[in-house]
Formats: C-alpha cells, sequence, structure tokens
C-alpha cells in the first residue's frame, strides 16, 4: 500500500479528501471521473445514474474507475447505456480487478487503462439465485459433461441423481446471460474500441466493418472459453490480453504521476470502505 497520510474519520472529511484525489487525476487526463467499486448488483446502476446526472456542467470525456468482482450483466447494460447518454469517450481505468461482467463492462471503454497489477477474468456472467451470485459457465460447463457422459453410457448412479435435480429453467437463464454478454462486448468493441482502428498493422490495409465484427467476436469467444482459463476468478493479466487476444491497452504505470494518483486514492477509498463495512460504492465529486 502506498505511504498516505492518516485517513480522515468523518464522512465530510473523508469526502474531501476523495474529492482531492480525484479531481488530481481528472486534471491530468482532461475527462470528468466517475469511481465504481462494487459488485454489479441490482441498485448500483441507479447509483451511478443519480452521480453522472449530479453534474451540471460535463467534460466530453469521462474516466471510470472501476475495481469488481463481476456480476448481473443486464446491469452493466443499464450502466453503459447512462455512460453513453452523457459523454461523448469513455475511458476505464482498472487499478485492480475488473472480473466477469465487469470485464464486459471496461470493454465498452474506448480505451483501457491497465498496469501489470490489473486483471480482468474470463467473461462469466452470474446470475442472482437465492441471494447470491452464480457464475453461470460453471453450471453449463458442469451440466454439459453430465449430458456427454450420458451419451456416452459412463454417467453414474450420483451423477444421475445431481443431472436430474438440475433446474432446465435456470439453466436456460444461464444460457441467456452468457450469449448476452457475448453480444454486448461485441457490439461495444466493435462500436468503441475499435472505432479508430482503420487499417491493418501488418499490411496497411483498410479495415472494413465486418473486420471488426469478426475481431469483436473472436475476442469475446476466447474471454468466454471456460476451459482455457479453467475458473471463474482467473486473472488475465494485461500483457496476455496483449500478446494473446491482441487488444491495445495502455499502461498508467508507464506514467508515475498518474500510477501515484490513482493507487493513493483507490486505496484511500478501499481503506474508507473497510472502516465504515462498505461493499459497494460510487464517488464522483457530486456523489458519496
Amino acid at each position: 500500500m502506498p505511504d498516505v497520510a492518516v485517513p480522515p474519520t468523518t464522512q465530510d472529511s473523508a469526502r474531501e479528501w476523495a474529492n482531492v484525489r480525484l479531481a488530481a487525476i481528472e486534471q491530468m487526463l482532461n475527462a470528468d471521473g466517475l469511481t465504481i467499486i462494487s459488485p454489479m448488483q441490482l441498485g448500483v446502476e441507479h447509483r451511478v445514474k443519480i452521480a453522472v446526472e449530479a453534474r451540471e456542467e460535463r467534460r466530453p470525456s469521462l474516466v471510470v474507475i472501476l475495481d469488481t468482482p463481476g456480476g448481473i450483466v443486464e446491469v452493466v447494460e443499464r450502466i453503459v447505456r447512462v455512460l453513453r447518454y452523457h459523454y461523448e469517450e469513455v475511458r476505464f481505468i482498472i487499478p485492480d480487478r475488473a472480473m466477469s461482467a465487469g470485464t464486459v463492462l471496461a470493454m465498452s471503454g474506448d480505451d483501457i487503462l491497465m498496469d501489470y497489477h490489473s486483471c480482468f477474468g474470463p467473461i462469466d456472467p452470474q446470475l442472482e439465485l437465492d441471494d447470491r451470485l452464480v457464475p453461470a459457465l460453471s453450471y453449463l460447463s458442469q451440466y454439459e459433461s453430465l449430458i456427454e457422459k450420458s451419451r456416452n453410457e459412463t454417467l453414474s448412479t450420483a451423477e444421475l441423481v445431481l443431472l436430474q435435480k438440475l433446474d432446465l429453467a435456470e439453466l436456460h437463464q444461464f444460457e441467456l446471460a452468457r450469449d448476452l454478454s457475448i453480444a454486448l462486448l461485441k457490439r461495444w468493441l466493435t462500436r468503441y474500441k475499435f472505432k479508430d482502428w482503420v487499417v491493418t498493422e501488418t499490411r496497411g490495409e483498410p479495415v472494413t466493418e465486418a473486420m471488426k465484427e469478426e475481431r469483436a467476436a473472436w475476442i469475446a469467444l476466447q474471454l468466454n472459453d471456460h476451459e482455457r482459463w479453467l475458473t471463474h476468478g482467473r486473472g488475465i493479466d494485461m500483457q496476455t490480453l496483449r500478446d494473446e487476444l491482441k487488444l491495445k491497452i495502455t499502461d498508467f504505470g508507464d506514467d508515475p504521476d498518474l500510477k501515484t494518483a490513482v493507487w493513493d486514492y483507490f486505496w484511500f477509498l478501499r481503506d474508507h470502505m473497510a472502516r465504515n463495512g462498505l461493499v459497494s460504492f460510487v464517488h464522483n465529486p457530486y456523489f458519496f
């Protein structure tokens, strides 16, 4: 953790500290700032809307500092709708992680800023069942495995009982969530991240809309490959995204001043959340 002064203990002073630190980042990037540290659960989209709409004057560009373990992809879709309604350009800074549906959210950006410590996760959406978030791909993978064993007549009695207990309606919801995650990632990559991709790097050929869509579809399938990444919580680092998925990622660690400002602010907010027992937090200068 960076060396910082002792955090303030009152709500007003904490808000002032946070605003000062976020304002420094805003000035460095010439953009409005918004921070989301939260699971993508129902309700966070409303707080994002209130925070964004509280600004009376806006720059054309927004930078979102995002930290999330993932969650519900429909919540992500509504957040993107809010951000794109108010801003021409949206950039995402990932100090730590943007997992699962958080990966889908970050892929809606015109630019993504990470450093060597940052990570995305497989786009394994989650559904809320019995007041808990359940990863969709894990259920679908297990179901497909049991079906394959059934075809091969290698299904054990215990596995047969398990197969019979699976709720087909829930499985269908998992499939829809998976398909929606892929569809949104393809659409947003093509529309925003690839908007300035006009010629190929190797041959200098013009890039068509079909080429952008094909590339986005390939990336979506790679991030959705449960067997490749093995676990829902697997962190995919910046270098892997660059080398294997050929995604252009800006390394904010190359700018020492920005790196210090981001981590000082991020650790301050995480400390504030821990002190107050908060698991979800949205911040800009008009919302705390």
